[in-house]
């Protein structure tokens, strides 16, 4: 059994394509988190209320996709 391994000849598009989309639900997944508990921490925990943590929760998630998105040239 053991001689029948060769490495380096399996066929491994599937499980690249599974870590892509794992990345990919990890990285955005992250920043709605994130931005969800700022919403919900500045909304209920302090006097500022609805409107201030929607916008604070706002520049959260556009600062974040800013930083996330893929970059031109980005090949590992």
């Amino acid at each position: 059994m053991a001689s029948e391994y060769h490495r380096g000849e399996m066929d491994i598009s599937e499980q690249k394509a599974t870590y892509a989309v794992f990345m990919f639900l990890t990285k955005w997944g992250s920043l709605a988190t994130a931005a969800l508990l700022v919403l919900l921490t500045l909304w209920f925990c302090t006097p500022a209320g609805f409107v201030p943590g929607f916008i604070s929760a706002l520049v959260v998630a556009v600062i974040g996709v800013i930083v996330l998105r893929d970059k031109p040239g980005e090949g590992h």
